[in-house]
């Protein structure tokens, strides 16, 4: 039998698994909708809002939730879609009439590569911008946004005309209106002493990239002469502008949570950090699992196929589908403890990032060749 023009097996494949895939990913972003609106529901409850306010919070996190179970979603579709066609016969046909395994690999492949750029494109513009949106919407609801005890703890260092300063910047809480609150600066000299410290009620950074703080208090270690004792000097102000103060782009991304940065941003504020020597394996880790991360799609679309290869008796859709939802599940259990793992054991964020899809794809590939050659 002569196989059918390769537009139409194309056609057939790339259509039912992205209908499938749609269908799955609308049910579990309903699923996630559902529990982001009672979650936010009860935040209305205890701090104020509207229901209007609280559904809107919970539709911009859904691109999120979108980026994170994109490898499962393209994986337990592409697995429907295969065993119903090895059940109805249509793919066994297909291979009579010449569709080899690895011609059936690359016809995959492709469609993983597209599943990966939609992936990409979701996790690196639209994600980061709906998650950002939704932590101002928040802070609106609840009137503020903590940080925690201890605020965000910002560390900079710059060259000045009195010599090298370092600072170390504290923010307490976000406003509901993007506002800094609860600002304090220390200010350390080129021998590690503490030159000043400036504590603001609240703080923008404007357009030129100056803080405009509100309510501040200076006070200054003043260095004596000799046979004299130092002594400190303070200072009320209603406002003072810091002209050298660390960037708005650093602050945000101190700030806000890693999902509301893009790779690029994720990049840049990791070499904030490795210029003021502070910690970056666990940035590097998250740098490298969103640039990968991706690439899991193209994983699972491979790791589905030999769903194809198994004979319509060996189990019905939903038992393969039920297997399906078990291996994407374990894939993010394991891309979630790869990470923790690298960071204790210090491994190379590269490679803790890519060890999961690496292994998952492995195994894709060597089940895929144990049954085209014994199945």
């Amino acid at each position: 039998m002569r196989l059918a023009p390769m537009k139409t097996v194309r056609r057939l494949f790339y259509v039912d698994i992205a209908v499938s895939v749609t269908f799955v990913s609308l049910a579990f972003l309903s699923l996630f909708l559902f529990i982001d609106l009672v979650d936010a529901l009860s935040d209305i409850a205890k701090g104020g809002g509207s229901i209007g306010l609280a559904a809107l919070a919970s539709l911009l996190d859904v691109p999120g939730h979108f980026y994170e179970l994109a490898p499962i979603m393209v994986l337990i579709g592409t697995v429907y879609t295969l065993s119903r066609l090895a059940q109805s016969s249509e793919f066994t046909i297909l291979r009579t009439s010449g569709l080899g395994p690895w011609r059936a690999l690359r016809l995959l492949a492709s469609l993983g590569l597209a599943f990966a750029a939609l992936t990409f494109f979701v996790g690196d513009y639209l994600a980061p911008y709906s998650e950002n949106k939704g932590v101002d919407l928040r802070a609106l609801m609840r009137g503020s946004l903590s940080h925690g005890r201890a605020g965000v703890w910002i560390k900079d260092r710059q060259s000045t005309r009195d010599g090298d300063r370092s600072y170390s910047i504290n923010i307490g809480r976000t406003g509901s209106q993007g506002e800094m609150l609860a600002v304090n600066i220390f200010e350390f000299d080129d021998d590690g002493k503490l030159a000043r410290q400036i504590t603001a009620a609240s703080g923008r950074i404007d357009d030129q990239g100056h803080w405009a703080l509100s309510n501040v208090h200076i006070t200054r270690w003043l260095t004596s002469d000799a046979g004299q004792a130092p002594h400190v000097a303070t200072e009320a102000l209603d406002a003072w502008q810091w002209t050298t103060g660390p960037s708005a782009d650093v602050v945000a991304s101190a700030l806000l949570p890693v999902s509301t940065m893009s790779t690029v941003e994720l990049w840049r504020y990791i070499g904030h950090l490795d210029v003021n020597e502070q910690a970056i394996q666990a940035y590097e880790i998250q740098f490298w699992k969103r640039a990968l991360y991706p690439f899991a799609c193209l994983v699972m679309v491979c790791l589905a196929l030999p769903f194809a290869y198994l004979h319509a008796r060996a189990g019905g859709i939903s038992l393969k589908v039920f297997g399906g939802i078990m291996l994407g599940i374990t894939f993010i259990l394991l891309n979630s403890l790869a990470s923790h793992l690298g960071l204790l054991r210090n491994w190379t964020p590269w490679v803790a990032a890519a060890a999961p899809s690496v292994l998952f794809l492995l195994m894709s590939m060597a089940a895929f060749a144990w049954l085209v050659r014994y199945r």
